[in-house]
């Protein structure tokens, strides 16, 4: 059969160097579709790393198994220096300018913007990404609509700027709204400029940061683009083992990769339980009962596809991959002990770690190939 049964959505959610499990899930979807052609997610959204996923995916839309190798070559190549600045001018140059501020009070005219410069990631994807093929494949029908999600720092507000077919209509809802607009890097830096780690991205009259923060429904943009089926691929598990007991105090490595996870989980995890109330509450009613009633609910057929292991630990096995200087730096942090390895995981850009994830993240959607494969109408 071929891909169908209304219109699906992919949605990519953040995560750092995480995003590479997403890679492994995309590679098993490639080999369950064969040889099939064209693009089975019409609708494509995402934050953050996921975000760049998604555009990538947009990018080469008319054909989905070569979008997917693109990306995958590229993530079991990354190296940090492909991301971020990881050389000694660099790094000494940022803890010389945190310890001047802190120094002195913030009293210095022009204060750090950020632990690390991401020019390098800005050059990779202006380099491999084509960003008018967006706009060619939309006409030419191969894709209906993408969304990258960012969040701005003055407006305290979830934008998901999108590029898509001309029917597709801007939406607001509390706290956030979607903005048609042509999808460049700007939106890409923007969507995924870590909080402190990376510096916010400034497009038409706000800066912005990482779409993950103040995102009350990531699943919420795939929806208003007309999605009727959602896939989502996160980068993390929703539900970790129970109460440990700890002695020591946390690390600020520790506090930061809590922070981090606290953004990048936790409002998937409360959208996708609002979701399955209103899956409920509307598959409780026929499509008559729902017009005669005005309810513009409708039954969203969701699946969801989350890490069987704990990324953290997987990072943990492979931080000696880091260069030394940045391991020197992060150590400092607390975020080469195990407790801090959940920040570790979201920096990790090294061939180690990422080819890990793919393929933990290809045994995963393998394992579930039957949900998939349905999922896919295949």
């Amino acid at each position: 059969m071929k891909d169908g049964g209304g219109q699906a959505a992919l949605v990519l959610t953040g995560g750092g160097a995480r995003a590479a499990y997403q890679v492994g899930v995309l590679a098993a979807i490639r080999e369950l579709r064969g040889r099939r052609g064209g693009n089975p997610f019409p609708i494509l959204c995402g934050t953050s790393a996921g975000g760049i996923n998604a555009a990538a995916l947009a990018v080469y839309s008319s054909s989905f198994n070569h979008a997917v190798d693109q990306i995958e070559y590229i993530w079991r190549h990354f190296h940090v220096d492909q991301v971020y600045r990881a050389d000694p001018v660099a790094l000494l140059g940022s803890m010389g300018r945190w310890g001047l501020a802190i120094g002195t009070g913030w009293a210095i005219r022009q204060t750090p913007r950020s632990l690390l410069d991401n020019a390098p990631l800005r050059e990779l994807l202006a380099r491999v990404l084509d960003f008018s093929a967006i706009g060619r494949s939309i006409r030419r029908g191969h894709l209906r609509a993408l969304s990258v999600t960012a969040s701005g720092y003055a407006s305290g507000e979830s934008l998901a700027f999108f590029e898509a077919a001309d029917d597709i209509q801007p939406w607001r809802r509390t706290h956030r709204m979607g903005v048609r607009t042509r999808i460049n890097v700007d939106h890409l830096m923007a969507t995924s400029a870590l909080p402190f780690v990376f510096p916010a991205v400034h497009i038409h009259r706000e800066y912005f940061g990482d779409g993950s923060m103040r995102q009350l429904a990531p699943v919420s943009p795939a929806i208003h683009l007309g999605a009727d089926r959602i896939m989502v691929i996160g980068a993390g598990r929703l539900a970790e083992e129970g109460r440990q007991r700890a002695e020591s105090y946390p690390s600020p490595a520790q506090i930061a990769g809590h922070a981090l996870s606290s953004i990048f989980l936790d409002t998937l995890a409360v959208d996708l339980e609002r979701l399955h109330r209103i899956n409920q509450t509307a598959g409780a009613m026929s499509p008559e009962q729902r017009l005669a009633s005005g309810a513009t609910l409708k039954p969203i057929e969701t699946l969801v596809m989350l890490p069987s292991q704990r990324l953290d630990a997987i990072a943990g096995r492979h931080r000696e991959a880091l260069p030394l200087l940045l391991r020197t730096l992060l150590r400092s942090f607390g975020a080469m002990r195990r407790e801090g390895s959940t920040l570790l995981s979201y920096l990790l850009f090294e061939p180690a770690f990422t080819q890990a994830l793919i393929e933990l993240g290809y045994e995963d959607a393998m394992a579930r190939r039957g949900e998939v494969v349905d999922f896919l109408r295949l």
